[in-house]
């Protein structure tokens, strides 16, 4: 059978708007790193959920440096993928980068940790936590705690998230804003443990060290930094979870294992699981759909009384 020239030409001109549009979805996802449970369970959900979506997912580790995301974002925006999708190591310094994504056209999403910027139109949407409303939480079991307590004066020791990241400023802005309803409740040390264990144990041993007022709470910002002071607890002959009430945030296996054992008394859920809420946000973005530009997860609050009938339940 032989086509009139004309259709021949029609059908030459719509081919690759037909392989366009048959080609799948290419994201770039730029990640933290690989810093505590709960990340590697953020990224095995982001993983496994592109591929299930069929979306090309192209993955870059930041270990933990804003320069490395920076040049993995120069990378992405290089290769003409449709998407971007990333979770800051910390909240400023992407102004340049972003209005690079935007003037090669391309969308950016924000995970589990949100920036500063002055063009709100640098990025699409955020989904991820409410950091704030997590230190919230955590204040306000502490107050409930403490409540009948006659104690003169509650002292807490602080384990803050790596430096200038939004979790670290927003976990400590929530518990902050909470624990003023009571002047007992003191912070009388703060510092960074970077989100690791290992440096949330190293940061316990120098709190412990220091003799001048006895520890009665921890607040670590997350699960790992709170597992590593535990462990410099017990070297120092003390009972976590008893001699220190130890409050923790995001409620990772590891952490409901703490609290089976009674070694640590609380920890607020912050889901990692974000993977196929992220992709399906990328095909409404890519196609231009309308999305809303902060999409929250819903969280619990979890206690050590909770946690041997809830240990089978978690996925991370």
């Amino acid at each position: 059978m032989r086509f009139p020239r004309r259709t021949l030409l029609a059908l030459s001109l719509a081919l690759p708007a037909l392989s366009a549009f048959a080609a799948p979805l290419v994201m770039g996802f730029s990640q933290v790193g690989a810093e505590s449970e709960w990340r590697t369970a953020n990224t095995a959900s982001v993983k496994s959920a592109a591929k299930e979506a069929g979306i090309t997912l192209k993955f870059a580790d930041a270990q933990q440096k804003q320069e490395n995301q920076v040049k993995a974002i120069r990378s992405f925006i290089a290769q003409k993928v449709d998407v971007i999708a990333f979770s800051p190591v910390v909240e400023s310094g992407w102004e340049t980068v972003l209005k690079e994504a935007k003037a090669a056209g391309i969308p950016v999403i924000l995970t589990d940790r949100a920036v500063k910027v002055t063009d709100d139109s640098l990025y699409v949407t955020f989904i991820g936590s409410d950091f704030v409303e997590e230190g919230r939480k955590a204040a306000k079991w502490l107050l409930d705690r403490v409540a009948k307590s006659t104690a003169p004066a509650i002292n807490v020791v602080e384990l803050q998230g790596t430096v200038g990241s939004a979790p670290a400023i927003d976990r400590k802005k929530g518990f902050e804003e909470v624990i003023k309803s009571n002047a007992k409740i003191q912070i009388i040390r703060s510092q960074s443990g970077d989100f690791t264990r290992a440096k949330g144990k190293e940061v316990m041993e120098s709190f412990l060290k220091q003799k001048d007022k006895k520890i009665d709470v921890l607040y670590a910002h997350n699960d790992d930094m709170a597992i590593g002071a535990i462990q410099a607890i017990e070297e120092a002959g003390l009972k976590p979870g008893v001699d220190i009430t130890i409050i923790s945030i995001d409620g990772v296996r590891g952490a409901f294992e703490a609290m089976k054992a009674g070694k640590l008394n609380v920890t607020v859920e912050c889901n990692p699981m974000l993977g196929p809420q992220l992709m399906q946000l990328a095909k409404d973005v890519v196609a231009k759909k309308p999305v809303e530009k902060r999409v929250k997860v819903i969280e619990g609050v979890f206690t050590a009384d909770q946690a041997a009938k809830e240990l089978p339940n978690r996925k991370y």
